[in-house]
């Protein structure tokens, strides 16, 4: 139960506080009383360590550089870990040749690295002032923590990264469709293959395009948006590709377009789907050749060398179909795709998303709202969002405004949510009569599941067609003990 238990600790976590979550958490698993989390920094070539736990007490080093030492003494074991990109025990620390005390003098460690893009992003590590403390079995539970871990503290990294602090960067849930999407997200990041990212307006394209341009090499060049709807028909050639004095009515001034001000970075070009047939012509030419020429220039193309995203809530083949989008282009564009899901199918993490818009808005509007009334989440959740996440964001921005306790009450919310019917479901008693159905025989089949996966939960609840986490909510539901697997 170990994976869950993080799993649902670090859901509901604020950004700031989840490398201490992570922390306490692994030291509960091991039995540990001293700990650190040390963070890879590619371009330092060493480690950064915010905090160190001693005895429980947690002491705070914020953006400590460790870095390789150039006396041959050993580097100490979080660095080899990171470099080897694999556990290490250290029983004793007295025979261990890696062994170098950072802080405070432990006789046993277990250290394993953070996983992220098939690479350590980090590493975790607990340590005791005894020798012999921990064994293999620390180390498979320390390895489980940080794999669970891992997308939680790559979202926190982002979070302070981002050229804009304190903005959101990814969806927090633990919905199967959304944790899909952030999977992808790590896959293909470190890629310069263009994305094509999809989905209804307002369900988080431009946050996930951050995320692709801040977790990939490129992170610290510029990330650049263009919003083709937002562009008049006319300026938009100029706009993407610059151009020169004298080029129309009005260019008074040579123009560098957005190609290449992202030179080196990202392109984000959101509301693809707006591109007029002549330019998708010539972003196709850009996208092949990775040269662009100014409106109006004689002179030869520029070379350019931008990572592109792309992002619609259009039907692009039934576009294509209609022969008003280019399949040359589209197939350029779209190695791969990214498939946002529209928060209607996600509403069992409604609490939580209004807990994190909640307290974006207490930033923004110096408020100190804690919750919300229970009718005014039940009504949330019977509302249907057809503006999605961005639509939830403006409700809770518009209810802290409106709230005069430190609570969101029903009222509080805007009136066309309160007024607004409910969305269909099932009738009452229909909704009854399944409950006690499945009251009846859930249980025996998550059982059966089980006992066909010999105690294994994440094969029974792949069987079953859930996800994990699902499964095991299942499992807690119904009194289900995990089952101890077979040893062979």
């Amino acid at each position: 139960m170990l994976h869950v238990s993080i799993e649902e600790r670090l859901h509901a976590a604020r950004m700031e506080e989840i490398d201490q979550r992570v922390m306490d958490v692994a030291l509960e698993a091991t039995g540990g009383t001293h700990g650190a989390l040390f963070f890879v920094d590619e371009a330092a070539g060493g480690l950064r360590l915010n905090f160190h736990v001693v005895n429980g007490a947690c002491v705070r080093l914020p953006n400590l550089l460790l870095l390789p030492r150039r006396d041959g003494r050993p580097d100490g074991i979080a660095m080899q870990v990171a470099k080897t990109n694999a556990p290490h025990l250290c029983r004793d620390s007295e025979r261990d040749e890696h062994y170098a005390p950072y802080f405070h003098p432990v006789r046993s460690i277990a250290a394993v690295p953070i996983p992220y893009q098939r690479r350590a992003m980090g590493v975790l590590s607990v340590a005791s002032e005894r020798v012999n403390a921990f064994d293999a079995s620390h180390v498979e539970r320390l390895r489980e923590v940080a794999a669970a871990a891992a997308k939680f503290l790559r979202r926190a990294q982002l979070y302070r990264e981002t050229a804009a602090p304190g903005r959101a960067i990814l969806i927090k849930g633990l919905s199967p469709e959304w944790l899909e999407v952030e999977r992808k997200i790590e896959a293909v990041s470190d890629t310069l293959a263009p994305v094509l990212i999809r989905g209804e307006s307002g369900t988080g394209k431009e946050l996930v395009a951050h995320a692709l341009h801040y977790s990939s090499p490129r992170r610290r060049q510029p990330f650049v948006v263009v919003n083709i709807a937002a562009v008049p028909e006319t300026l938009v050639e100029s706009t993407l590709f610059g151009h020169v004095r004298g080029a129309f009515t009005g260019a008074t001034a040579t123009k560098r377009g957005e190609f290449e001000k992202a030179g080196g970075g990202t392109l984000f070009l959101d509301e693809l789907g707006e591109l007029t047939p002549s330019l998708q012509v010539k972003l196709l030419r850009a996208v092949e050749t990775g040269e662009v020429s100014p409106l109006g220039s004689s002179a030869a193309p520029k070379r350019v060398d931008v990572r592109l995203i792309a992002a619609t809530n259009r039907n692009l083949e039934e576009m294509m179909l209609r022969g008003a989008f280019r399949e040359d282009l589209y197939y350029r564009l779209a190695v791969v795709t990214v498939t946002l899901p529209p928060l209607r199918t996600f509403k069992d993490n409604l609490a939580i998303l209004v807990q994190v818009f909640t307290e974006q808005a207490n930033a923004r509007y110096g408020r100190a709202i804690t919750s919300i009334d229970p009718a005014a989440l039940d009504r949330l959740r019977a509302y249907d969002f057809p503006g999605n996440l961005r639509e939830l964001r403006n409700v809770v921005d518009h209810a802290v405004v409106m709230a005069r306790g430190g609570s969101i009450a029903l009222a509080d919310l805007p009136a066309a949510v309160r007024d607004a019917p409910a969305a269909p479901g099932p009738s009452r008693e229909h909704a009854e009569m399944r409950r006690r159905w499945l009251q009846e025989h859930e249980p025996g089949y998550l059982r059966g599941l089980l006992h066909e996966a010999d105690g294994d939960v994440r094969a029974a609840a792949k069987r079953a067609g859930l996800h994990a986490v699902t499964f095991y909510r299942l499992m807690r539901r119904y009194g289900i003990a995990t089952p101890r697997r077979r040893r062979m």
